[in-house]
């Protein structure tokens, strides 16, 4: 599924992406793909990702995110 950061803060390490569907979606850093462990992991705000959905006790969040455009944050 492809979506648009909403808001990340980074200093928290969570934010939301609003999905294609129009819905909201929780996104925490552990789940954003980098090419090395060793990068930092963040959103910006309005970048597009892509995303796998996972139902969890709290509802859908996002998963394996990728970043398809990133832009320095």
């Amino acid at each position: 599924m492809k979506g648009t950061v909403k808001w990340f803060d980074d200093s928290k390490g969570y934010g939301f992406v609003l999905a294609e569907d129009k819905n909201e979606y929780f996104v925490h850093w552990k789940s954003i793909v980098t090419l090395s462990d060793n990068q930092r992991k963040f959103l910006v705000a309005d970048e597009e990702v892509e995303f796998e959905l996972m139902t969890t006790d709290k509802g859908e969040q996002a998963i394996n995110i990728v970043r398809l455009n990133p832009v320095s944050g």
